[in-house]
């Protein structure tokens, strides 16, 4: 008996980007999450189902919206929620109907194929240029059938593929990734246990776990630590993500991503609810005294992607 082709929830396919592994690259952002950061900058990506994105700017109040709503929504939807969010079914008609794009719908559903006829297109630019594709999310290996099938896919067509994970996903799966995916990217968000919770909704013992056994099967990995300012930044907590990625044999770099602001107006467009995260960005002179830290402990390391 055969069993069906998994499909994959996705929210959006980014081209010709720079930051998320060597070279140009077409970036396939999946939806579903494990973990709850409260710095998030893809709010979209945290749910695992369609979600409509509201952006008010954009708003004429037309009423095109409220018009090709089928579940009687209230007028005042018309440029943002107004406390309507638990009503919306993410069907997308409202985001069809929208004239300006003030609403889109966050999470499409697609087949390997179809992922692979838009991520194709570019192929003569990864070649060139020594890219590939890379799956983020969102947590990518929460879709692990779609994503396992997608990289044996683009495998086969010789394309570079990476995989920028959190970490607390199922072992097997990340394993079995391990053996398909060129590059890891592999966030360590907080070394200490109750940090991690605290701040990112989960603690990090089987993401530290699941980053050691990467480390000891695969050779490319490059470490990603959001520098987020009152979170992460003191210098016993960077000393330790140090000397622990130092440690990892398959580890070949650490990027130190300096937090930014926009996921903040994300959180607004899409409704997450709670309260906001504001923090102000690392200045790059701090941002080049924690690289050396990271250096100190004989890694190559940049700042940024």
């Amino acid at each position: 008996m055969s069993h069906p082709a998994p499909t994959g929830l996705v929210f959006d396919v980014q081209r010709f980007s720079v930051h998320d592994g060597p070279g140009i690259r077409t970036t396939v952002f999946l939806k579903g999450c494990p973990l709850a950061c409260r710095w998030c900058h893809n709010p979209e990506g945290m749910r695992t189902a369609p979600e409509i994105l509201v952006t008010p700017d954009r708003c004429i109040a037309c009423g095109a919206c409220v018009e090709a709503c089928p579940y009687d929504l209230p007028s005042g939807i018309a440029g943002g929620w107004a406390g309507s969010k638990d009503l919306c079914r993410a069907c997308g008609l409202c985001a069809e109907a929208c004239p300006t794009g003030a609403r889109r719908l966050a999470g499409q559903v697609m087949t390997v194929r179809q992922l692979a006829d838009e991520v194709t297109r570019d192929q003569v630019f990864y070649d060139r240029s020594g890219g590939g594709v890379t799956f983020s999310g969102g947590e990518p290996l929460s879709q692990a059938d779609f994503v396992l099938a997608c990289l044996r896919d683009l495998k086969e067509r010789g394309i570079h593929t990476a995989v920028d994970t959190c970490g607390l996903v199922d072992r097997g799966a990340l394993l079995e990734a391990a053996a398909l995916a060129d590059l890891f990217l592999f966030d360590i968000k907080h070394a200490d246990d109750a940090s991690h919770a605290e701040w990112a909704g989960a603690p990090n013992d089987r993401i530290l776990a699941n980053l050691e056994a990467l480390a000891r099967v695969h050779d490319a990995i490059w470490v990603r630590v959001p520098v987020v300012p009152g979170v992460n930044d003191d210098a016993a907590n960077l000393r330790r993500t140090a000397a622990l990625a130092a440690s990892l044999p398959g580890v070949q770099r650490v990027s130190l991503l300096p937090y930014h602001e926009l996921g903040e107006d994300k959180r607004e467009r899409v409704g997450v609810p709670g309260a906001s995260f504001a923090t102000d960005p690392p200045p790059q002179d701090r941002m080049r005294d924690i690289a050396t830290i990271f250096e100190e402990a004989g890694l190559l390391t940049v700042i940024g992607g």
